[in-house]
């Protein structure tokens, strides 16, 4: 009996191996079922921060928390000309405005110029657009990137936020949104 006092139980042996096949089946249940990495804003449900953006333009209203309560639905569109997924919106925005949608623009640390130059080349839907020049109402706002837009109800509650480029078959989608919102 002395001689076993040294030695390690034979299961020891194989616990290397358990703990390995048990790190691996945690790796491949995150592959198969990978985490949620969209960042909803916490203010969908809530009034729109206030906040009061001087004009993105010369001779074009600027944009302001108090324009978003007017009694109608509106889509708040926050995008950049330096922001290519927003190039790729911009026909999708233009569709939706030309079947009425109010669409208000906050232009986040642009130029003038680099944003006239972009609204030449890929239309111009929106009513108003703000100039977010330090990205201080795109934060307030839960923002994370550009481009989003967000359905603001008629007494300026946040009712959806989409993240991402609008493509073609989330149109509908926002027109029915916007539909909503109208009640």
């Amino acid at each position: 009996m002395s001689e076993d006092r040294g030695k390690a139980p034979r299961w020891a042996i194989w616990l290397p191996l358990a703990l390995f096949a048990g790190f691996l089946a945690l790796v491949m249940a995150g592959l198969f079922r990978p985490a949620d990495r969209n960042v909803s804003s916490a203010l969908v449900g809530k009034a729109m921060p206030r906040f009061d953006l001087p004009a993105a333009l010369p001779g074009r209203p600027g944009l302001d928390s108090r324009a978003l309560a007017t009694g109608k639905p509106h889509l708040v569109n926050i995008f950049a000309s330096w922001c290519v997924p927003c190039r790729v919106e911009a026909p999708q925005l233009g569709e939706l405005a030309r079947a009425g949608v109010p669409i208000q623009g906050i232009s986040v640390r642009d130029t003038t110029e680099n944003l006239q130059a972009f609204l030449a080349e890929h239309g111009d839907p929106f009513q108003r657009i703000g100039a977010d020049d330090d990205g201080k109402v795109q934060l307030a706002l839960g923002s994370s990137g550009v481009p989003e837009t967000y359905v603001v109800d008629g007494k300026g509650t946040i009712v959806y936020q989409h993240i991402g480029e609008i493509r073609p078959e989330h149109v509908g989608f926002l027109l029915e949104k916007l539909k909503d919102a109208e009640q």
